[in-house]
């Protein structure tokens, strides 16, 4: 039996490896929850899509201010020093390379660092492009967070993904809830295995050749 970690855990590992000084944007979903998990003490600057530099983790109940929201309407917090703009500027921060990282959710991850996270392609399924694409082509890194296996028991991480790309070649490293694997050459590597998580069943578990 593997072992997982919880999403909040998960987000945690994440904080702790962004760098002091990183200027990061976290994707709609579960990576937002890497807010409320950073380090006190260190500059990292956090940015939203909607138009926030600064922005701080979410906020106690009874302090929302329905007006600040990040890019998936949740309601946050902004940090002394915290900077509003135009919607077209913050896409033209993403795309422009200023940004040194970003988290970002998926379907499916392909070992090259293909990211496919906005559509399964399925009959009826409601697509949700948003900002991902232009945050994965213009981070200078990638993270995903994501469950290893998706609700039918298959692995979000494949040979090649199935469904409509996000990005080609763009995966830096991925933190799943039974390891952390980086995009290394072609192929993933796993850099940390949780619980009794091994690189032999983290292989049988993706159907991958894992190093």
């Amino acid at each position: 039996m593997t072992t997982r970690i919880t999403r909040d855990e998960l987000a945690a590992r994440i904080a702790a490896d962004i760098p002091e000084g990183a200027v990061v944007n976290l994707g709609i979903g579960a990576p937002t929850l890497v807010a409320d998990f950073l380090p006190e003490g260190l500059e990292i600057i956090l940015h939203t899509e909607n138009g926030l530099l600064g922005m701080g983790p979410s906020p106690s109940p009874g302090l929302i201010d329905p007006d600040l929201i990040n890019a998936g309407k949740q309601p946050v917090t902004a940090l002394a020093g915290a900077a509003y703009f135009h919607h077209a500027d913050s896409f033209a921060m993403m795309r422009g390379g200023h940004l040194d990282i970003c988290v970002l959710g998926a379907f499916q991850v392909a070992q090259n660092g293909d990211l496919a996270n906005w559509s399964t392609g399925a009959p009826g399924a409601i697509p949700a492009v948003g900002g991902a694409m232009d945050l994965a082509i213009g981070a200078k890194q990638v993270f995903v967070m994501t469950d290893l296996l998706a609700k039918d028991g298959s692995s979000k991480l494949v040979a090649g993904c199935t469904y409509p790309l996000t990005g080609v070649g763009c995966v830096t490293r991925v933190y799943t809830d039974h390891a952390i694997l980086d995009v290394v050459e072609g192929r993933f590597r796993v850099r940390d295995a949780f619980g009794d998580n091994t690189v032999e069943s983290l292989r049988a578990l993706t159907g991958l050749e894992l190093s």
